[in-house]
């Protein structure tokens, strides 16, 4: 009778305890319920500036597309105007040629009219000896001044010719060379817009992402906290189906035992022929073990506590985490290096010696009466659960893991399921 008034005692001191925490774990999930309908809001913000981005830059790359095609014509035209200036330009070497030997002709024309000047000429006027002769060498005379004139006239004409098609040339090159720096202008303007375009795109994909990814974290913390939710909820209602059965045992029990005093009492009465008046019954203490402790009570040694480690705090209980206002630290942070000894602040026994999400490798002690001491955040594990470590005793090491950027120590304190403040228990740094 006695263990089930034990037992029945536990389950009332515990079910309260047990109810503390269903509530806080469900203000925890309405948290992050809300969390995660207002990542969906801004996820559906970001895909709406994500479609009108890419709307402008499907247009920015029609347009580009369209100018290459300009340019590759463009090109075209080039090669073949590039073709016509070669042509142009052998032409020029012709006629640069055939100027040359014009200027070379006319030359030694002029060496020999100079040289004979009009002597040949009068000696023929005077020596009319020979009339026959006289008229032949005139009409000779005529055409070689007819050749002289037609060889001036072809030279000023290739003269003409040649300076027509330098002028062409450095026409069409400027022209050409025009509209090549107009398209490039262009081409590079577009270019800018698509490269600025894409820039955008691309942040807005990684904005994407990580909402992605924060929302796929949120939701597996939902998951996870109805899972606990759920198993709270569960162990309340077996205790309360426990608590039931016991006090209808100890209820039974009781009955039993009054029948059997009764019975005993008759009996005794009967015995000695003797009315006596019933003895009063007087209710027995009722006990209840507080569970094993290790180092003496935790709750004597508020504000005598050595720190786990040698740091500074980083981060203090009841300050903001993050950017969430609605987010409080519920233990604190201390910086240390990679590998440093953690220590145990009390004596006590370990319950929980595994990696957890979101405070990687995690040390849980407890120290009895309620009261439980937790260490994050480590680099290597020394303890394994069910393992009793004294107060001063290495746990485990100073690490990053569960996504911290650098190293540093999560320490908490809980009292019968509800956060402490460290540093109310261990003593101030001097």
């Amino acid at each position: 009778m006695l263990r089930v008034l034990i037992a029945l005692a536990l389950t009332c001191l515990l079910q309260p305890a047990f109810a503390d925490e269903r509530t806080q774990t469900q203000q925890q999930l309405d948290a992050t319920r809300q969390d995660i309908a207002e990542l969906k809001k801004l996820l559906g913000k970001l895909q709406e500036e994500k479609s009108g981005v890419q709307k402008d830059l499907k247009g920015t790359e029609t347009e580009m597309g369209k100018l290459e095609k300009q340019v590759e014509a463009l090109q075209k035209e080039l090669k073949k105007s590039e073709s016509e200036l070669q042509r142009l330009d052998a032409e020029k070497k012709k006629l640069q040629s055939a100027r040359v030997e014009q200027q070379r002709l006319i030359a030694i024309q002029a060496r020999a009219a100079y040289q004979n000047g009009r002597q040949e000429y009068l000696k023929l006027l005077l020596n009319q000896q020979n009339p026959e002769k006289f008229a032949r060498t005139l009409t000779y005379y005529d055409y070689l001044s007819q050749a002289r004139l037609e060889q001036l006239k072809n030279f000023n004409e290739t003269l003409r010719q040649l300076a027509n098609v330098e002028k062409d040339i450095a026409m069409q090159q400027a022209q050409l060379l025009v509209q090549k720096s107009s398209l490039d202008s262009q081409r590079d303007e577009l270019d800018k817009v698509r490269k600025e375009r894409q820039q955008v795109l691309a942040k807005l994909n990684d904005d994407v992402k990580a909402r992605d990814q924060k929302l796929a974290a949120r939701e597996q913390d939902q998951a996870d906290l109805s899972k606990v939710l759920k198993t709270i909820e569960e162990t309340l209602a077996r205790q309360a189906r426990e608590a039931e059965e016991a006090r209808q045992k100890a209820l039974i029990a009781q009955q039993e035992a009054e029948k059997k005093r009764l019975r005993e009492a008759q009996a005794a009465a009967d015995a000695s022929d003797a009315p006596r008046k019933p003895a009063k019954s007087t209710p027995g203490a009722l006990v209840s073990s507080s569970g094993e402790t290790f180092g003496g009570p935790f709750a004597s040694t508020r504000g005598k506590l050595p720190w786990p480690v040698d740091g500074r705090l980083l981060a203090r209980f009841g300050e903001t985490r993050g950017d969430d206002a609605r987010t409080k630290w519920d233990g604190v942070m201390i910086s240390a290096s990679a590998g440093s000894q953690v220590h145990a602040v009390h004596g006590g026994r370990v319950v929980f010696a595994d990696w957890l999400r979101g405070a990687g490798l995690l040390v849980i002690l407890d120290h009895g009466n309620g009261f439980l001491s937790l260490y994050g955040h480590n680099q290597t594990l020394l303890k394994s659960a069910g393992d009793v470590v004294k107060a001063g005793e290495s746990i485990s090491t100073v690490g990053n893991s569960g996504g911290q950027d650098t190293p540093a120590l999560y320490f908490a304190i809980r009292q019968q399921g509800h956060p402490s403040d460290p540093a109310q228990w261990c003593r101030a740094q001097g």
